[in-house]
């Protein structure tokens, strides 16, 4: 992936046009639209690395709804979009969570974060997703040990799994899809659920059922009740079927998919109208209740609202125009194509081509 230029805090503020609060794709491509009208950005997220749950939770997964992309992973897509803002030199605070935000003397927004950068701008994006996500971890004594070795809560890389003796525990799309994707890799691959009744996609199910009918995987009806092993490496885990006593399973890694908890965190201090933990905006502009704030993304909410990564492309462009008249008000706003501005294709990088 990209290593994008990351800031260092500061301890005055640090000046700038935009304020993005989440570094997610439709973050990342607000930065693109909000550059073609000379706006520069810092980005605050509170992971490691841009691409927010497109690389957090499925890098690796295929993405089929990207318009013009047949398929693309979330790394893949992260990296594209990455390399598309370039031209705009955007600031990146890694590993970061916006604690407080602000009005300034001078009306401006300064944020704050957990630790201790200052930003200043006239105009601020939320594009934090659903907010903060954590896994919900297995209710085991002591999985904590084997976290990061040998227990995992998401697929980084794939090749990680290649020979392993793997067990899958859950029964949603995030369980059946990885049970999928790595049966080729695995040396064996077990998938745990505590009923035969899943919350997955029916071809996914289909698909996983015929692959136990062949013996090419197994089908456990059980519940995790624990986990053995030393120094981090699992061993084996403990099942309990129905009528049945407990009995141990060998492993060497398990994949834990049991849902996500999801928290708007210090953005629902930022005075910001909420509705069921999402923020309502004007769809002319996506502008939330406290004028100059906009909501963009999974986090926002409006009739027909709909969570895909293109709905929050649409919503990066409009927001653009209204941020633009805001951070430019001596300057008339003009519509122009990139295929044929000559003015868009030299600040792209792309007039000599």
């Amino acid at each position: 992936m990209t290593n994008p230029t990351e800031a260092v805090a500061a301890q005055s503020p640090v000046q700038t046009d935009v304020i993005i609060v989440g570094a997610g794709p439709v973050g990342l491509f607000a930065v693109f639209e909000l550059g073609l009208g000379d706006m520069k950005c810092h980005l605050v997220d509170i992971l490691d690395r841009p691409g927010g749950q497109c690389a957090e939770l499925y890098p690796e997964k295929p993405i089929y709804d990207i318009p013009a992309v047949p398929v693309c992973t979330g790394t893949e897509l992260t990296e594209r979009l990455m390399e598309q803002i370039k031209p705009f030199h955007p600031t990146f605070h890694f590993g970061q969570m916006a604690e407080k935000l602000q009005k300034t003397a001078e009306g401006k927004w300064q944020l704050t974060t957990d630790r201790g950068t200052v930003l200043e701008a006239p105009v601020v994006v939320v594009a934090a997703g659903g907010g903060s996500f954590m896994p919900k971890k297995p209710p085991i004594k002591g999985i904590d040990d084997y976290e990061g070795t040998s227990v995992f809560y998401a697929v980084r890389k794939m090749e990680a799994f290649r020979g392993k003796n793997l067990v899958i525990a859950g029964g949603g799309d995030s369980a059946l899809d990885w049970a999928l994707n790595l049966q080729p890799l695995a040396k064996r691959i077990t998938l745990i659920h505590r009923r035969d009744e899943f919350r997955a996609a029916p071809d996914s199910v289909s698909k996983m059922r015929a692959l136990v009918a062949e013996g090419k995987m197994d089908l456990k009806i059980a519940n995790l009740t624990s986990v053995s092993g030393a120094d981090g490496q699992l061993a084996s885990v403990t099942l309990v079927e129905e009528g049945k006593e407990p009995y141990q399973l060998p492993c060497d890694s398990m994949l834990a998919f049991y849902g996500l908890t999801m928290k708007l965190g210090p953005v629902a201090t930022f005075g910001i109208g909420l509705h069921e933990n999402l923020i309502p905006v004007d769809t002319s502009t996506f502008e939330t209740n406290v004028p100059t704030i906009f909501a963009i993304g999974d986090i926002n909410t409006y009739p027909g609202k709909m969570k895909l990564i293109l709905s929050g492309f649409h919503e990066a462009a409009l927001m653009a125009k209204k941020a633009f008249a805001i951070v430019h008000p001596d300057r008339r706003y003009r519509f122009q194509y990139t295929t044929s501005s000559s003015d868009l294709q030299h600040k792209l990088g792309v007039d000599a081509a």
